[in-house]
């Protein structure tokens, strides 16, 4: 799956991912009311309002971009009938070509993350049948609980061609409070991402591993060391736009032929629509501002990469 991603982000010059993180209050009214009208105001309704919304952003973005990250916590919260929203965003990007990282940020012994890589990136055998559940093409995870919550999540990736995404440095502030403490002198993010090269080295797909990172937008400086720790890891990079990351901050995520990297942007597209700079479009054509914001977030990435040459 890792040389899809990499064929698709070089076919459309675009190595952004959307992240489908839809809360209620970036779904424009009209569609909410729609939803409503049909299944009230319900957690079927918010789910039924969650999913057009998602489907509006994937339609007018799909040309354009190679990949979708549903944030899974965003449709938990909506319950049984979230977790069908999701998995109808999963099946409906993946029906227009879309690589889909399911951003679930699991981890845990090994019995349990077995359970978990079966349910998102695997099959589960039931009588005679086998079953693929939320069939996600790369999942991220969490590796604190070591090589075991790892582990079970890697042996499915190999089994079914997928992908991983391990968090190394993440975008949010306090981050550091783990992430930055040293041992023997070496940041903890930096011992996690050897860790995570290490893993990648024996799991390579054409010229990347399909072992990757996740690395912020947010901390350009860490992330320019993090490159040279994980040569053949792909990062994922959270935070940019509404988290503060911009095009220029970027340029060290990327290998010198402009790959390597591929950056998320949630509602600073799914929610463009509420922006100044795309106020234009209105809530009618919500899509089409979404469309808009991944145009400049292109231009700003590539124009960033450019520059750096």
């Amino acid at each position: 799956m890792i040389n899809k991603l990499v064929e698709k982000i070089t076919k459309t010059h675009a190595p952004i991912v959307v992240g489908l993180d839809p809360m209620l209050n970036y779904v424009p009214e009209h569609v909410q009311k729609a939803a409503f009208a049909e299944y009230g105001e319900t957690l079927e309704g918010a789910a039924e309002a969650i999913w057009q919304f998602n489907k509006e952003i994937i339609d007018k973005t799909y040309d354009l971009i190679p990949a979708v990250k549903p944030q899974i916590a965003m449709y938990e919260q909506f319950g049984i009938p979230g977790m069908i929203a999701y998995e109808k965003t999963v099946s409906y990007a993946q029906e227009k070509d879309l690589v889909v990282i399911g951003d679930i940020k699991r981890g845990d012994i090994g019995s349990t993350s077995a359970a978990y890589a079966v349910g998102h990136l695997g099959k589960v055998k039931v009588g005679n049948n086998t079953f693929a559940g939320f069939h996600e093409d790369f999942a991220t995870v969490n590796p604190y609980l070591g090589s075991d919550g790892v582990k079970p999540f890697i042996d499915v990736c190999k089994e079914e061609k997928k992908g991983l995404f391990i968090l190394v440095k993440t975008s949010n502030p306090s981050s550091g409070e783990f992430q930055d403490q040293l041992i023997d002198g070496k940041p903890l993010y930096e011992l996690v991402g050897e860790k995570v090269a290490a893993w990648g080295e024996e799991h390579m797909g054409d010229k990347y591993s399909y072992i990757g990172a996740v690395v912020g937008a947010t901390y350009p400086e860490m992330g320019k060391v993090l490159r040279k720790v994980m040569p053949k890891s792909f990062i994922l990079v959270p935070g940019y736009g509404a988290q503060g990351g911009q095009g220029k901050d970027l340029v060290h995520f990327f290998d010198e032929d402009g790959l390597g990297a591929i950056v998320n942007s949630s509602r600073g597209i799914i929610a463009a629509y509420k922006q100044e700079a795309y106020a234009k479009f209105g809530a009618e054509n919500f899509g089409d501002a979404s469309r808009a914001a991944v145009e400049a977030m292109i231009a700003d990435i590539d124009g960033a990469l450019n520059a750096a040459k």
